[in-house]
Parts: C-alpha cells; structure tokens; sequence
C-alpha cells in the first residue's frame, strides 16, 4: 500500500511540475521591449528583442504583437532554432517597412529562418513599395535591375502553420519561401496594384509537402510561383487576379536545378490575369523534369492564355537561337477547366523540340473568345500529343498544327 501511494504521489507531482511549466510558457509582448506602436517610432529592435526571448524560453512560446502600426525598419531577423515550439500572434497589427530603398542593405524585410513548429497567426505586412515601382532604382540611386526586397522571407522553417496574414504594396515579392518542408499556409492575403513591379505573391522552392488553401491574391506578376526543387505542393480554394496567374519555373536556367514533381492545384478562379495555368522553360537550357501535374476545376474570367505550355520563354527576347529547352515535362492532366479568354488562342502547348511533352492529358474543357474580332477560341500546339478524354472546347490540337 504504501508504495502505491509513493506512485501515486509521484504520478500527481510529475503532472503538477508539466502543468507548471506549461503556465509559465513564454508569452513575449513586444511593448514590455519597448515598442511604442505609434506607426512614426521605429520599432525594430522590440521585435527582435521579444523573438530572443520567446525563442531560448520555455516551449512553447508565443511573441505578440498587439493591435497597432508599427513602423518597422529593416533588416529584421528572427533566427532559431528555438526550444521548442513558437508563435507569433500579430492580429490587428500593422507593420510598415520604411518607403525608402536606400534604408534596405538586404534583399529582404523580414525573415524568419531555421525554426521548426512555428505558428504565425495575423498582421498586415506593408512594404510601401510605391516609390521603388516608380524609380526602378537600385538602392544605391543606380539603374536595375538589383536585389530588391521581399516583405516575407521564410528559410528552413518547418512543420509550420502560417495563417491570416496580409501582405500589401511589397518592394518586391511578397513571401519567398525555401526549404520549408511541411507547412501550410492558409488565409493568405497578397496585395498590390496591377501597376506594381514584379510584385510576386508567393514564391516557393526546394521544398516539399506545402499547403496553399483559401487565400486571395491580387498584384502584378505571379499569384503562386513554383520553383525549382518543390515537391508534393497542394494549391487548392484561391482567387487570383489581378496578376499573371499560377506559374512553374521559369526553369532550366541554371545548372543542376532539382525536379519539380507532384503538384495539385484545385478550385482556383483566376480574373483577368495575363496568363493562366503556365509552365515555363528556358530554350538552349540545362537539363531538368518536370512531371507529375494535376489541374482540376479551374474558372477563368477573361484570361489570356488560360493554359500555356511555354518552352521557348524569353521574357527580355534576348535569347540565343540554339538548341531547344531540355526540360523534361510528362505526366500533366488539366480537368474541368472552364470560362473565358482573353485571347483568340486559349489553349497553347509550345513543347520543346528536343524533349516533347509526354502524357499529357486533357478533359472536360470549356474556353470561349469573344474578343473584337471574334471567332472561336484555338488552340496551337507544337511538339505533343495529348490524349483527349471528353469534350474539349477548343479542340485541343487538332490535326497537330505546328507553332
């Protein structure tokens, strides 16, 4: 009896010292570090401050950002590996990034890097990025193009939740996100006005099992780019437009670029974007794949180039004529993929001459034109043969004429 009582007693003490621990978990508010919230101070240092100590306290930890706006001067390092699990809780928060280019020395804002199981929940991230977009210029006053600033640069953090949060007027790209193995990112908000400069939403690579869900997306260039080395990425609920639509690559640029497979992009509606569904390779490239491609219940609204195989990309027209893309692309299906374009040639496969398309796949398609001049929507296609299943409006390669 008494030693089940020593047990017992044990038992209550082991649970008393978790519970313990648990209250006295971190909770870091960056006000006690000395920010003062009032949009014009800058409050950098509190921030990097209230990170030190909730990263090295007790897990799990949380940092706060209370409702307010908070002028923030760059660059801002939250850097881990923490104890344990972290969350930064910024709802109601606003966070501005000085206008000025000159105040950057890196080509980010924020970053967050080497951290696992970080919660990121709410805040508005605002890059003023007006002036950069009007001058073009360098931060040291020179022509670009130059390293720009991202507003979120994510490194290394995994097996993390990203939710509710807003990105507007970014320098550069909004979120660029590497090496983030497992982790979702949902209720994302991206803005920036059309006449923004390469103002990406979200960039991702070399990473593998991301969540893109329930997000909006309105800028000037890609609303998700995917680059190389992304693996099993599931993009699914997102409006997207203004922009230019949901990108692979730009690939084969670059010697020994890692494989870009498995990717599942659903329930999207793109609006007035100036391209679609795209997948991009350099001509004259290194080699490379990509494969594994699923498209499913896509809306477009006045798209131009709603689906688009491009392996002749050259965006500056500067290119050697040489030999043709040697990215392999294979396995591609696009399902279920409706509405209208913005362009008479709605569907366009330029494939490469030297590793065509293989395994293509295309069903249930409906894209209408009706543009100045009318007509029906083409499509054009050079270097494939895809299997058709359903029906297809436009008639996806009919009699494979060549671009």
């Amino acid at each position: 009896m008494h030693t089940e009582n020593s047990i017992r007693q044990a038992i209550c003490c082991l649970f008393l010292i978790a519970y313990i621990a648990r209250s006295h978990a971190a909770v870091v508010n960056i006000k006690t570090k000395g920010a003062k919230g009032d949009g014009k101070t800058d409050d950098s240092k509190a921030i990097v401050s209230a990170w030190k100590e909730a990263c090295g306290g007790v897990a799990p930890s949380s940092m706060l950002i209370p409702p307010g706006t908070y002028m923030v001067f760059p660059p801002i390092d939250l850097i881990g590996p923490c104890k344990g699990p972290i969350e930064i809780k910024a709802t109601g928060a606003i966070m501005k990034a000085p206008p000025e280019l000159k105040k950057f020395t890196t080509a980010y804002w924020i970053s967050i890097r080497n951290v696992n199981k970080l919660t990121m929940i709410g805040g508005t991230y605002n890059g003023q990025g007006e002036q950069t977009w009007k001058q073009n210029l360098c931060p040291d006053g020179g022509p670009g193009p130059c390293p720009l600033p991202v507003n979120l640069q994510f490194s290394n953090v995994t097996n993390s939740l990203l939710e509710h949060i807003t990105s507007t007027d970014s320098k550069f790209f909004h979120m660029y996100i590497t090496s983030c193995d497992n982790t979702r990112l949902d209720n994302i908000t991206i803005l920036s006005p059309a006449n923004s400069v390469n103002t990406d939403g979200i960039q991702i690579g070399r990473l593998s099992g991301v969540n893109i869900t329930n997000s909006v997306m309105r800028t000037n260039d890609d609303c998700i780019s995917i680059g190389q080395g992304s693996k099993n990425i599931h993009i699914n609920n997102i409006m997207c437009g203004p922009g230019d639509g949901i990108g692979i690559g730009s690939l084969g640029r670059r010697e020994k670029e890692e494989p870009v497979q498995g990717i599942w992009i659903k329930n999207v509606t793109m609006k007035g974007t100036e391209n679609g569904l795209r997948i991009k390779t350099w001509p004259t490239s290194f080699p490379g794949s990509v494969s594994d491609l699923h498209y499913e219940d896509i809306i477009m609204d006045n798209v131009s180039f709603p689906i688009f195989i491009d392996q002749k990309f050259c965006p500056m027209n500067n290119c050697k004529n040489g030999t043709p893309s040697k990215v392999q692309i294979s396995n591609v299906s696009y399902r279920n993929i409706r509405g209208t374009s913005a362009t008479k040639v709605a569907l366009k496969f330029d494939c490469s001459a030297g590793v065509p398309c293989k395994d293509v796949n295309v069903a249930d398609i409906n894209l209408t034109f009706k543009g100045p001049k009318g007509g029906p929507a083409t499509s054009e296609c050079a270097n494939i043969k895809p299997k058709v299943v359903g029906k297809v409006v436009p008639s996806a390669c009919p009699g494979l004429k060549i671009i």
